[in-house]
């Protein structure tokens, strides 16, 4: 079988591995052609849609595309791949924004787009087993009818195997936590193709390691994730969210901090700065004053909300925020949410044409408000557009510059600047990313963060489970 050209797999970080030898690519399509046919794809188009996420990494397309439709077919898949020692990178919906899904030494793309099976919905228990491909719009649809929700909502519409790969996060994790707080169990396929069943659909266990933590935020790097047992919640009987303006970064974190500090349930609280607020309005049409505000949304009974929504009025008024308007009708709700998860694209529409590289930090909540101030600060010393928009209810926030990367002097001004932000968040006793991931941007943080020691466990660990160094290698660590 002839391959078309691929663009070379040019990487940004050292090399532990070489890419696989054009015969063993022939190999493992030819294998895989006669167990896939058509499912197969080793097209230039569609290696580099898989090549190649919202990130200014350079396109790392695989050498083929392949569409299993079980767990069987993806351990088949990954043991052929072993047996030549081709890298072997599993994708979800292509959301991630860290250089997560790069084919960094070519190999086989395992994309989990039709493997869509909501296995088993246990009401009664509050949880439920899907594929990996099913996305959490697609569950939480097939939910509705038994009042359940699947919460964790990090804005795209990912598949669920992705964002437990991630480990994602979003906007309903201040009262709901992550995705490592409602995975109970997952199926994996490992590097040698074996499939592991990590735990039972227990709420608690105390039998063994934690696997299920450990495949939890590996991002393919230790196991590829092909079933999900999950958490679910029932909907609430009331909801209502609004909109606060506040006369700066500062008040509006304040107010956050008091919010949680005083056990108000807020179920999401989203900061949006001026500029974002600018980006939304030209993106979604919502007429807001253009100055910082928070998103608000409240879960619980009629009065309840109703109660928590003229309680966190009152918070606001003390940092001259305000007037907090919300509603609970659904329609308005979903407006407003919609612009949220917009976000992405409205900052965009500050300066059309250009691209957008988003990242993100996490800091202790008390040290929000200092951590966004120094960031603005920043963004207006480096001569940068990069609205700001964070789930600032557990200290996480994102920063989007907008680049022309065709221009050197400013790629080097936004790179330079997320070196800062990062630093500044580890100075406060924060993380590099809260929930985007380490992918391969990220990678160069992780000893200043966890240290020499704990970075040679991760490594360690890779080393047990992936002695090849298959799955998805140049990610997170280097062996």
């Amino acid at each position: 079988m002839s391959l078309p050209a691929a663009a070379p797999h040019d990487s940004p970080v050292p090399a532990a591995v070489l890419p696989p030898s054009p015969e063993a690519i022939a190999a493992v399509t030819q294998g895989l052609a006669a167990s896939f046919g058509n499912r197969l794809v080793t097209s230039l188009a569609v290696r580099q849609q898989h090549g190649h996420t919202l990130t200014w990494i350079p396109n790392q397309p695989p050498d083929a595309v392949v569409f299993p439709q079980s767990t069987a077919e993806v351990s088949q898949i990954v043991k052929l791949c072993a047996a030549h020692g081709v890298p072997v990178i599993a994708f979800g919906t292509g959301t991630s924004l860290e250089g997560h899904v790069n084919a960094v030494f070519g190999g086989v793309c395992i994309d989990m787009s039709q493997m869509k099976r909501i296995i088993a919905v246990h009401a009664e228990d509050l949880d439920v087993v899907v594929e990996a491909g099913v996305t959490r719009k697609e569950l939480n649809e097939h939910l509705r009818d038994q009042g359940l929700m699947f919460p964790i909502d990090p804005g795209a519409d990912a598949s669920l195997g992705g964002m437990a790969a991630t480990r994602a996060s979003g906007t309903n994790a201040v009262r709901y936590g992550t995705m490592k707080d409602n995975v109970l169990a997952l199926t994996a396929v490992m590097a040698d193709g074996s499939i592991v069943r990590t735990s039972t659909r227990a709420r608690k266990t105390s039998a063994g390691y934690d696997l299920t933590r450990l495949l939890v935020g590996s991002e393919g790097t230790l196991g590829i994730i092909t079933e999900v047992t999950l958490k679910l919640h029932g909907i609430p009987e009331a909801i209502a969210a609004g909109v606060c303006p506040f006369p700066s970064v500062k008040a509006a974190c304040d107010a956050t901090i008091l919010t949680i500090q005083t056990g108000l349930p807020v179920a999401r609280i989203e900061l949006l700065d001026d500029v974002m607020i600018r980006g939304v309005n030209l993106h979604a049409k919502l007429g807001l004053a253009e100055t910082t505000m928070l998103f608000v949304e409240f879960h619980g009974t009629e009065a309840g909300v109703k109660e928590q929504s003229e309680r966190f009025g009152e918070i606001a008024a003390e940092f001259g925020g305000g007037p907090f308007e919300w509603a609970t009708k659904a329609e308005d709700r979903s407006k407003l949410w919609q612009a949220r998860h917009d976000a992405y694209w409205a900052a965009k529409a500050l300066r059309p044409g250009f691209d957008s590289v988003a990242t993100d930090v996490c800091v202790p909540i008390s040290r929000l408000a200092e951590c966004v101030e120094e960031t603005k600060r920043d963004i207006e010393a480096s001569g940068l557009i990069a609205p700001i928009a964070g789930h600032v209810g557990d200290g996480n926030f994102h920063t989007q510059p907008l680049v022309d990367l065709a221009d050197t002097a400013e790629v080097e001004r936004a790179q330079g600047f997320i070196d800062r932000l990062v630093k500044r968040a580890l100075a406060m006793g924060g993380t590099c990313t809260g929930e985007h991931g380490v992918g391969q941007k990220k990678m160069k943080y992780l000893e200043q963060e966890h240290g020499a020691e704990a970075l040679a466990v991760m490594r360690t660990l890779k080393r047990a489970l992936d002695p090849r160094n298959i799955l998805n290698p140049g990610k997170i660590v280097v062996l």
